[in-house]
C-alpha cells in the first residue's frame, strides 16, 4: 500500500467560517481602548504626581549611607613613638529568634544553650553566665564589649547567625601613665576630659564626612555614586616635643625622691632654651589613662603648669641679671652679708642665719644669701624693679600650648612700691609667685643669651610616618647677652665650688637650688616647703634647662641640694647620653664670674 492511498482515504476537516458580529469587535476595541487609557492615567499619575516621591525611595534603596564613627588622629613624641591611638573594638549583639549553625536547615533555630557551649570558650565566660545572658529577651541582648579584633575573628568563624558584631574605636595609650599628665584621656563615651586630648579635641578628630554610595541591584558599589574626595583617607598625626625615653627616666627619679622624702607631689621639666621645646614634663603622682576610673580626679590636672608657687633662691640669678641691665649693679662689685637686716621693720634673715661678710655676687649665689640679694637689688629702683618683673610676664599667662597653664601672681604696682617689704623679699623669690612652667621659661632665656622663648609639647599634624624637625631659635629679645653670660658664668660656679650632686666629669653646668617656704592664700604654712633645683647645660652652648621641683617633703635635711638635685642628676646624664652631647670646652676666664 502506498502513502498516497493512505492520505486519500483520511477524512478531511472541514471548518465553516461565520462573520463575528460587529458588537463583539466593538466591545473588544473599547476594552483594549479603556486599558491603555487607564495605563496612560497611571503613567502619567507615576511620573507627574508621586515622581519625586518614588525617586526619592529608589535613591533611598539604591544608596547605603555610613555615618562617621567618631575615629581620632594619632599622637606619637618626637621620635615617632606612639602615645596614644585608636584601635578597633567589637561589642557582640545576641539575637536569639534568628540562632542557627552552619549547616542547619534554614527555618532552624537553635537553642541558646547551645549556642552558649560553642561561645563560652571563644568569650571565656562560663556557660551558665552566657545562657541566663541569653534567655533575658529574644533579640538586642549585648553580651560582650571591649572585644578584640582577633576575639571577635573567632567569633566570626562561629558562623553563628544571630550574632552581630559591632565594631567601634576605642582609645588606648601604649605609654601607660607616662604622658598621662599632658596628653590626657577620652572617657568612656569618648568625652576628651582632661590634657591635650581635650585642649587639641579640634586637630585630633579625624576628617570624616557621611559616605553615601550608590550601588547595583545585587549590592556592588557604582563610581557614580561617589563624589570627588569622598574616600580620603586622613592618616594625619600629633607629633609631640617630648622625648619617651628622656620622659621616663624623669618619671622614675622623681616617683623614687618622692617615695624617700615622704613629699606631696612633684614635677620635673626639660625645656630647649633655643625654641622653647619641652623634651619631658613629669609629674608624680601620676595616673594610667587606660584605667583613669580607679584614680582620683585631681590627679588629672597637670599641676606644674596650673598651680602657683614661690620660686624661692632660684629665682635669685633672674633677679641679679635685672640688676644688671639696669646697670644698677656691676660683675665686679661685692656687698656686706651681715646674716640678718630690717627693712622697714620686718627681720630679713639668710637660711642659716650666717653672715659671710663682704662677698661678690658669684658668692652670693653659691652661699643663697637672702641679706646678699636685698642689698644687690636695693640699688634697682622700685619702679623698675616692679616694671621689669611685669615685663617678664610674671602675672600674665605663658604664651604656650600646654592645656591650662595660667598666669602668676604679682603685687600691683602701688603696693610694691610703697612698701619696702615688698621689693625686699621679691629680691629672693619671695612675696609673688608663679608656675615651674614659668620659672623654666625665664631661665631658658638666662641660657639663650636673653631670649623669651615660648615654651611648648607640639610640634603640629603630620602626615604618614613624617617627622617634623626642631624649628630654629625663637623668641623675644629682653636681655643683653653680655649680661646673661655674666649670670650664666655665676650660675657655673655654684655648681663647680659648691657640694651639689649634678658634676658631672667633662662637662660644664650650671644651676642654683632653692628652698622656700610655703604659702596658701597669702599666709605660710609652719614647716611646710617647696624645694627645688634648677640646671643649665652644657655652659660652653647652652642648649638645655632642666628644673625639677618637689613639694613638701618631709624630713631632716631638707634642701633642694639633697631633695630636687639627685632627681635633676639622673635626668641630666640621662640627657647627655640621648641627646649625644660632646663633653664641653675647657673654660676661658675672660672676665669676672
Amino acid at each position: 500500500m502506498t502513502t498516497g492511498s493512505v492520505q486519500q482515504r483520511r477524512p478531511r476537516r472541514i471548518v465553516n467560517l461565520q462573520p463575528v458580529p460587529v458588537s463583539r469587535l466593538l466591545a473588544v476595541y473599547a476594552l483594549l481602548v479603556l486599558g491603555l487609557a487607564g495605563l496612560a492615567l497611571r503613567l502619567a499619575w507615576l511620573q507627574i504626581a508621586t515622581g519625586d516621591s518614588l525617586q526619592a525611595r529608589a535613591r533611598a534603596i539604591q544608596t547605603q549611607s555610613i555615618a562617621p564613627i567618631g575615629r581620632r588622629r594619632t599622637i606619637v613624641d618626637r621620635s615617632g613613638r606612639l602615645v596614644a591611638l585608636d584601635e578597633q573594638r567589637f561589642r557582640l549583639w545576641a539575637h536569639p529568634r534568628y540562632f542557627n549553625f552552619p549547616g542547619d536547615p534554614p527555618n532552624q533555630v537553635r537553642k541558646p544553650e547551645e549556642v552558649a557551649v560553642r561561645l563560652s570558650p571563644v568569650l571565656a565566660l562560663p556557660v551558665a553566665q552566657l545562657r541566663q545572658d541569653l534567655l533575658r529577651r529574644h533579640s538586642g541582648i549585648k553580651l560582650a564589649s571591649d572585644l578584640d579584633p582577633e576575639t571577635a575573628h573567632r567569633v566570626k568563624k562561629l558562623g553563628i547567625s544571630g550574632l552581630d558584631l559591632e565594631a567601634y574605636p576605642h582609645r588606648i595609650y601604649p605609654q601607660g601613665s607616662l604622658f598621662a599628665n599632658v596628653v590626657g584621656f577620652l572617657n568612656l563615651e569618648r568625652v576628651p576630659q582632661a590634657g591635650l586630648e581635650q585642649s587639641r579635641d579640634r586637630d585630633l578628630r579625624r576628617h570624616e564626612d557621611t559616605l553615601r554610595m550608590r550601588r547595583g541591584a545585587d549590592g556592588t558599589p557604582l563610581p557614580e555614586g561617589l563624589t570627588a574626595g569622598s574616600l580620603y583617607g586622613d592618616d594625619l598625626r600629633l607629633q609631640l616635643t617630648l622625648d619617651a625615653r628622656l620622659q621616663q627616666v624623669a618619671q622614675q627619679a622623681l616617683t623614687r625622691q618622692i617615695k624617700k622624702w615622704n613629699a606631696k607631689r612633684g614635677a620635673a621639666l626639660v625645656m630647649d632654651v633655643r625654641n622653647g621645646e619641652m623634651l619631658a614634663l613629669a609629674s608624680a603622682p601620676t595616673y594610667d589613662p587606660n584605667r583613669f576610673w580607679a584614680f582620683k580626679p585631681g590627679l588629672f590636672r597637670e599641676w606644674s603648669v596650673q598651680d602657683l608657687y614661690e620660686p624661692g633662691s632660684t629665682f635669685k640669678p633672674i633677679n641679679l641679671a635685672i640688676a644688671l641691665q639696669e646697670k644698677a649693679i656691676r660683675p665686679g662689685d661685692k656687698v656686706t652679708d651681715t646674716g640678718s637686716l630690717s627693712i622697714g621693720g620686718w627681720p630679713i634673715f639668710n637660711h642659716d642665719r650666717k653672715a659671710n661678710g663682704v662677698i661678690d655676687f658669684a658668692t652670693v649665689l653659691q652661699v643663697s644669701s637672702n641679706v646678699g640679694m636685698v642689698r644687690a637689688m636695693s640699688h634697682v629702683k622700685r619702679d623698675r624693679f616692679w616694671h621689669w618683673l611685669r615685663s617678664l610676664g610674671i602675672d600674665a599667662r605663658p604664651d604656650t600650648d600646654l592645656p591650662g597653664a595660667v598666669a602668676g601672681q604679682l603685687k600691683d604696682r602701688g603696693a610694691f612700691i610703697g612698701q619696702p617689704i615688698e621689693p625686699a623679699v621679691a629680691a629672693f623669690g619671695q612675696g609673688f609667685s608663679l608656675t615651674p612652667l614659668k620659672l623654666i621659661q625665664l631661665h631658658a632665656m638666662l641660657a639663650n643669651g636673653g631670649r623669651l622663648v615660648s615654651p611648648h609639647i607640639t610640634r603640629g599634624l603630620r602626615s604618614g610616618d613624617a617627622l617634623a624637625s626642631a624649628p630654629g631659635a625663637t623668641g623675644i629679645q629682653l636681655l643683653d647677652p653680655a649680661v646673661t653670660r655674666t649670670v650664666m658664668g655665676w650660675m657655673e660656679s655654684v655648681v663647680e665650688r659648691g657640694q651639689l650632686p649634678v658634676k658631672t666629669p667633662g662637662y660644664r653646668i650650671g644651676g642654683k637650688t632653692g628652698t622656700a617656704q610655703k604659702a596658701e592664700n597669702g599666709v605660710y604654712i609652719p614647716g611646710a616647703l617647696i624645694t627645688s633645683f634648677v640646671g643649665h647645660l652644657p655652659m660652653d652652648d647652652p642648649r638645655y634647662v632642666v628644673l625639677v621641683v618637689v613639694d613638701e617633703p618631709k624630713g631632716g635635711n631638707v634642701f633642694g641640694s639633697t631633695v630636687a638635685a639627685p632627681v635633676a642628676k639622673e635626668i641630666i646624664d640621662a640627657l647627655l647620653v640621648l641627646e649625644s652631647i660632646p663633653p664641653s670646652r675647657p673654660r676661658t676666664r675672660s672676665g669676672p664670674v
